[in-house]
């Protein structure tokens, strides 16, 4: 079966605080496939500073993420699965295209996969409770669930969505 290769932007910016923004450096390179050694688009060289702005973005986002419920966290991840699900194909030729996998890899695996995992989370989440236990008569323990923070990941060229949605999904259903 033939498919048909995206168009991409000529170029990405960093996505941060909601917004697209040019990386600090102002320094982009070449995102090369390997499928055909074609420039698929032009991708922001992000350092340090960059990375620092996207905690800080985070952070003031995770001031109210961290109070969503269960039931709002658990929707969140459905809806990105089924975004995701909708886009099946694209994603896989994009994948193909940028880490030079077959496409029967990306399209039966990887991809689907990355469904699964963010659907995992949204149900998983739906069963957790804190629990009480007497450990003596004098002492009792509770587990209390509450997001820790922002948190930053790097990827890997192999699996970029499939790793992106093992770190995320997990992420954004803790809070």
């Amino acid at each position: 079966m033939a498919y048909t290769k995206p168009q991409y932007k000529e170029q990405f910016e960093n996505f941060i605080g909601g917004e697209w923004v040019a990386p600090l450096s102002g320094e982009y390179f070449d995102n090369v496939s390997p499928v055909d050694g074609e420039v698929l688009t032009r991708i922001p060289r992000s350092n340090e500073a960059d990375v620092d702005a996207a905690v800080a973005a985070g952070m003031v986002a995770f001031e109210t993420f961290k109070h969503s419920s269960i039931v709002e966290r658990s929707t969140m991840l459905n809806n990105i699965a089924d975004a995701i699900e909708a886009n099946l194909e694209n994603l896989a030729i994009a994948e193909t295209l940028d880490n030079g996998k077959a496409i029967r890899e990306t399209l039966a695996a990887d991809v689907p996969l990355v469904v699964d995992h963010f659907r995992y989370f949204a149900s998983v989440i739906r069963s957790e409770s804190g629990d009480v236990s007497d450990l003596d008569e004098n002492t009792i323990s509770q587990e209390v669930y509450e997001p820790l923070g922002v948190v930053a990941q790097i990827i890997p060229w192999n699996f970029p969505l499939l790793m992106a949605a093992w770190k995320i999904a997990p992420a954004l259903a803790a809070g």
